[in-house]
């Protein structure tokens, strides 16, 4: 297997204004020799992250890009509010360094209070914190990754990319209670909404890959935001709106272990543009696009929202042309918005894409929502693909219009060196083998979902058709328990299938042009849009 068989090349991700893929010696729009773990479960991560920032000292740094920000988000238990664990690194010479999406109104359901409490903590404590409005009208900055680096000492250095936000409701584990500190969301979800979400620790040279995002936004020379009313409250409320210098770049870290890295990134196209992308940039949809021609067995997804019609077309197209091809989605069952006008807003892409899908591949798709052991909705906010369990994308977008085209989205494929020993050895049947961390990445989530553990259980899940019937099974006995009264003992898993909701011709019609325009708009330069490309 060639790498550029499944990985973009520098061309293909069609952006060369920037310097992620030119910073690379050998001019390959990848890095090898990283470690990666998945880190599932908001839980999980905030632990690991917490241990990693309380032991950096003066000198290192911790740069963050978050979509929101909540400073007492514990990161574990007590003395872990998010706000002081940054500013106790501030204060003790570690040089701190953020960029948080300014937002939009608290009362629309956002967040432009908390960030920029979070920012104004982290300034006074001797960091830095920028409110970043640079985005297309209705947009946003929603990449979410903290990368640590410890000059004299690379093997710690770190990277954490992935859908996890530094803010409530996203501490929850494995047995999906939902976080202490929960933002509220739609009512069937509960007090404390259970959340299903991954992160990963990227530790070797695609943390520099990672720094070199943060960069290139830190260093863009526009105004944080033209809008004259933010610009008015950021002088009243005396915000910092001047980007410091950082410091100079250290050397990438050394190998660390066998997996391949790609950064992947949405960026739009907006007027006056980004020194970095002019143009914008797609390569998350491009790198969809390219991997899923060679899908031949399974397509893993767990997503957030799965709409848009376009958005799906590479994975039907898949389906239509491989008889043999399956698709798994693991996706959230209801909104997390209620109301008149945002439910069917938010139903109405899902439905078309699951129109398409099922048009393409019939009962060759599966969907599925989550509940935890209490019979609670699970919000699915993870954005995880697995093919043939050789490629994996984990980050911050997820598959719709808006993450490919419109928002700032950043996001890791990973293909690993080492094969699988595990029958099928090669699923796909194009020689390409299994590899370690797709196909593990794939069975943790598999085995969380169907309440299964061990080898054993593991082993035999590697082979497609048999994790297909195994959800299918699963939630077939979920559902038929809830459909008698749940009587008797709980069947074993959390999968339940997925209906999707019907929405009337008229409900369909009134509601597509606030889905187009508001709910998953189109980033796209005119020209691509027209032909239907990114």
């Amino acid at each position: 297997m060639e790498r550029a068989d499944w990985l973009l090349t520098s061309a293909q991700r069609g952006n060369p204004a920037s310097r992620v893929d030119r910073r690379h010696a050998d001019g390959a729009a990848w890095s090898t020799g990283n470690d990666v773990r998945p880190l599932v479960h908001g839980a999980v991560y905030f632990a690991e992250l917490l241990a990693a920032v309380r032991a950096q000292r003066a000198g290192d740094m911790l740069m963050f890009t978050d979509w929101r920000g909540d400073p007492d988000e514990l990161l574990d238990g007590p003395d872990s509010a998010i706000g002081d664990v940054l500013c106790d690194a501030a204060r003790r010479g570690v040089v701190v360094k953020g960029l948080v999406w300014r937002s939009h109104l608290d009362r629309f359901q956002f967040s432009e209070q908390e960030n920029y409490h979070l920012g104004e903590e982290i300034e006074e404590a001797g960091g830095e914190c920028l409110l970043d409005m640079r985005v297309r009208p209705g947009g946003s900055h929603h990449q979410k990754f903290v990368v640590l680096r410890h000059p004299g000492r690379p093997e710690r250095d770190v990277a954490f990319v992935g859908g996890i936000d530094l803010c409530h409701s996203r501490r929850d584990d494995a047995d999906h209670h939902g976080d202490p500190l929960a933002q509220p969301i739609a009512d069937a979800y509960g007090s404390r909404p259970p959340w299903h979400d991954v992160q990963l620790a990227v530790r070797g040279p695609a943390v520099g890959d990672v720094e070199a995002t943060f960069r290139e936004r830190w260093t863009d020379p526009a105004p944080l935001s033209r809008s004259p009313r933010s610009r008015l409250r950021a002088a009243l409320r005396d915000e910092d709106t001047q980007a410091d210098p950082l410091p100079v770049q250290q050397p990438d870290p050394g190998p660390r272990g066998s997996q391949t890295v790609q950064i992947l990134r949405t960026y739009p196209n907006r007027l006056r543009g980004y020194p970095f992308a002019p143009d914008g940039e797609r390569s998350i949809a491009r790198a969809y696009t390219k991997s899923l021609r060679r899908a031949r067995r399974l397509i893993y997804l767990e997503d957030q929202y799965l709409w848009s019609e376009s958005a799906v077309q590479p994975f039907a197209q898949a389906l239509a042309d491989h008889p043999g091809l399956r698709m798994i989605a693991v996706l959230p069952p209801l909104p997390d918005q209620e109301g008149r006008i945002s439910t069917p807003m938010n139903l109405l892409g899902r439905i078309r894409a699951l129109e398409v899908l099922r048009r393409a591949g019939g009962d060759r798709v599966a969907v599925y929502s989550l509940e935890n052991h209490a019979g609670t909705p699970v919000y699915v906010h993870a954005k995880v693909c697995v093919i043939d369990d050789v490629w994996a994308s984990v980050g911050s977008d997820n598959v719709n219009r808006r993450s490919w085209t419109h928002d700032s989205e950043l996001s890791c494929a990973v293909l690993d060196d080492t094969r699988d020993p595990r029958e099928p050895t090669d699923p796909g049947g194009l020689g390409d083998g299994a590899r370690v961390f797709a196909r593990e990445l794939r069975l943790s989530l598999n085995l969380e979902h169907l309440d299964r553990d061990g080898d054993g259980e593991a082993a035999a899940l590697c082979e497609p058709s048999r994790v297909f019937a195994a959800y299918a099974d699963s939630a077939a006995a979920l559902d038929a328990w809830h459909d008698d009264g749940r009587r008797g003992p709980r069947p074993p898993g959390r999968l339940r299938t997925y209906h999707p909701p019907r929405l009337s011709r008229i409900t369909r019609a009134l509601t597509d042009p606030l889905y187009r325009v508001i709910a998953d708009p189109d980033g796209r330069p005119r020209s691509l849009r027209r032909h239907g490309a990114y």
